[in-house]
């Protein structure tokens, strides 16, 4: 069986994330996951880490597009569509960091969307019960959030709702890489 190299790109997608994030916030003493956002990193006016953190969700962006459109697509094509416009917002995301507002906002809400609908398409394309849990945990840690239920920042649920997407993402990419 040959191996399916762009899978590993299903993998350092989301690796890349996690690596620029956590970056920036190692290099931000002032950020806290009980009053920020994920976004207060990327603020390309009050933040010394904007430049990390934007290039790291334009380069997972890009990894995850490339992997949608190449063996995902292979694998789940309908939700292949859906993960590509997850992966294009999260580049807008980082590219209209927060100095730009409201187009911000409605740019990181189109992206927490798509998070929520690639679970959807490939809980009901592969069946699969991890996509399935990863939208009920995004979904909860939303709703939780949003009746005030935990007292924290907004940086909390979306940590949780994009690693939650992130397993099944991985997992297909493992998947798809040993061919199984």
């Amino acid at each position: 069986m040959q191996k399916d190299n762009y899978a590993l790109l299903g993998i350092l997608g989301p690796l890349t994330a996690i690596i620029f994030i956590a970056a920036s916030i190692l290099l931000s003493p002032w950020f806290r996951w009980e009053t920020n956002a994920l976004s207060d990193l990327g603020n390309s006016v009050g933040s010394d880490t904007a430049s990390i953190f934007n290039l790291g969700l334009l380069l997972t962006g890009f990894l995850t597009i490339i992997y949608s459109m190449t063996s995902f697509m292979k694998h789940a094509k309908f939700t292949s569509y859906v993960l590509t416009l997850t992966g294009f917002s999260l580049q807008l995301v980082g590219a209209f960091d927060e100095v730009y507002g409201m187009l911000h906002t409605q740019i990181s809400v189109l992206f927490f969307a798509t998070l929520a609908l690639a679970s959807i398409s490939y809980m009901i394309e592969k069946r699969s019960l991890l996509a399935g849990l990863a939208l009920i945990v995004g979904l909860a840690s939303w709703i939780l959030y949003g009746l005030e239920v935990y007292s924290a920042g907004i940086a909390v649920p979306e940590a949780i709702s994009s690693m939650a997407t992130a397993t099944w993402v991985v997992l297909s990419a493992f998947r798809i890489y040993l061919n199984k």
